[in-house]
């Protein structure tokens, strides 16, 4: 392309196709490549034909031992290997949990604005450009750390979120799971021109049909498949949030266990997870919803150990979605020393009242103490096995779970949930909102591109931001319309 043509092209990328992805991470145009700093990030050359003109850049801590884990972290537009890898919070749990972490970077001589290509049938489909450059880092890195080969692991923010989930599809039988944050489903768009009609809503396919472009980027291949988890911000006006409902309904439907959430839970930062089982029980599938998050990677800086990450464009401070990612990976698993102390059995509820619910669970044999978690955030620390949680509210359900803590007050696996219900009733409320917000605060549920209330199943409508709706709650979790007046 003549140099005019391309300023051309660019001063009317507000009107283009991709500009709503590229224009997101507009805050390092022109950085300079990361410098290989001793100790911490250091370039990789050579490390194979290279078709998509990539660079190599990755972290592996001191004395990792052989047939550790290998993750791959994508950065957004206009962004660097560096970026990613200084807010990111990849290299905390690479030191702790013990793998190594390849941070591929693409470059304006690839796009305009350093954009990893995940419309272009030429860069990310199986044995083509930048999607074939990263498989081949893959392979450097597994010959040089020993790393194994059945736990390799890719994520991406943005742009590296929709290569990300396009890596998946093509190379299922290297990826054994992805994280896909702010990004796009599988083949979406199969060209620039195509890219914005995905950024902010894309196509109404059924779950088979968002399945069947995973299934088409590798012809006859049948699994395994990887485990994807899924991360969106509710405000994101970049990467709309139907992204993620057809992320979830593409790989779902390759995993076969239909688009109703096994289980949902409430973590830290305003976010709910909903977790799609496979036959065996495991999770296949997690979608993470970061209510009033816009655009970005999820990160909570401090030492904690669920804590990661720096705030900067584009890393925004809610919770560690690096954290929760590795462990439905199951990263935590292999850490050295042993790991994480088990989950508590036996979790019941054993009494309630009106403002107050009774738990028991268990002993872990090793645990100093126990973590116990309403809605998905913790609310006591006791030493025993039992615990009473007081000044709840009449007629309502919250969600316990529990931990073991050893000695040095690392949480271990938490426990499956379980529901205690106080006794009394609650006043009915009434909510005016969008059906989207609806929708993400739980008092509706979508089908088929469709919105339907929670209890009633009533319809209202389109499942967006631009239809509003009034319902009323009675009982607890029961909604039925009332737009034409709500009296509690």
């Amino acid at each position: 392309m003549r140099p005019s043509i391309l300023r051309r092209l660019l001063r009317r990328v507000a009107s283009t196709a991709a500009l709503a992805l590229v224009a997101a991470t507009l805050s390092t145009v022109g950085a300079a490549p990361p410098a290989a700093a001793a100790g911490g990030l250091q370039q990789v050359t050579g490390f194979g034909s290279n078709p998509g003109n990539l660079q190599m850049y990755e972290y592996a801590p001191a004395g990792l031992p052989a047939n550790a884990p290998l993750v791959i972290a994508l950065h957004g537009c206009t962004q660097t290997a560096n970026d990613y890898y200084t807010n990111s919070g990849w290299p905390k749990y690479a030191d702790l949990w013990g793998f190594a972490v390849v941070f591929p970077q693409t470059t304006s001589a690839n796009n305009a604005l350093s954009c990893f290509g995940w419309f272009d049938p030429a860069k990310d489909t199986r044995g083509k450009g930048e999607a074939a450059s990263i498989v081949q880092m893959v392979e450097h890195a597994k010959q040089s750390h020993g790393s194994d080969a059945r736990r390799v692991y890719v994520t991406g923010l943005s742009a590296g979120g929709g290569m990300t989930a396009d890596l998946l599809a093509a190379y299922p039988d290297v990826f054994a799971g992805g994280s896909v944050a702010s990004g796009l489903p599988a083949q979406c768009a199969t060209s620039q021109a195509a890219a914005s009609g995905c950024q902010t809503g894309p196509q109404k396919l059924t779950p088979a049909q968002w399945g069947d472009k995973v299934r088409g980027s590798y012809p006859g291949y049948s699994g395994p498949w990887p485990r994807v988890a899924i991360w969106q911000g509710t405000s994101d006006y970049t990467v709309y949030p139907a992204n993620a409902t057809a992320l979830r309904d593409q790989w779902t439907d390759v995993w076969g266990i239909g688009q109703t959430p096994s289980s949902t839970d409430t973590l830290p930062g305003n976010t709910t997870r909903s977790t799609y089982n496979d036959a065996s029980g495991k999770p296949a599938v997690q979608t993470y919803s970061v209510s009033g998050m816009g655009h970005g990677l999820a990160v909570n800086p401090g030492s904690g150990t669920e804590q990661c990450g720096s705030t900067a464009a584009y890393f925004l401070n809610t919770i560690c979605s690096t954290y929760f990612t590795g462990v439905f990976w199951g990263l935590d698993q292999g850490a050295p020393g042993g790991g994480q102390l088990p989950a508590p059995s036996g979790l019941q509820v054993t009494g309630v009242t009106a403002n107050s619910a009774s738990l028991s669970w268990n002993a872990v044999p090793e645990a100093a103490s126990y973590a116990v978690y309403r809605n998905g955030t913790k609310v006591a620390s006791p030493t025993a096995t039992t615990y009473t949680d007081t000044g709840l509210k009449a007629g309502t359900a919250y969600r316990y779970a529990v931990a073991a803590v050893d000695g040095s007050g690392t949480s271990g696996t938490t426990s499956p949930q379980v529901t205690a219900t106080t006794t009394g009733s609650v006043p009915a409320q009434c909510f005016t909102a969008t059906n989207y917000a609806h929708v993400t605060a739980r008092r509706a549920h979508t089908t088929g591109g469709y919105v339907y209330a929670n209890g009633s199943n009533e319809k209202m409508g389109l499942y967006n931001v631009f239809v509003t709706h009034t319902l009323k709650e009675s009982p607890a979790g029961y909604f039925v319309l009332a737009d034409s007046g709500c009296t509690t």
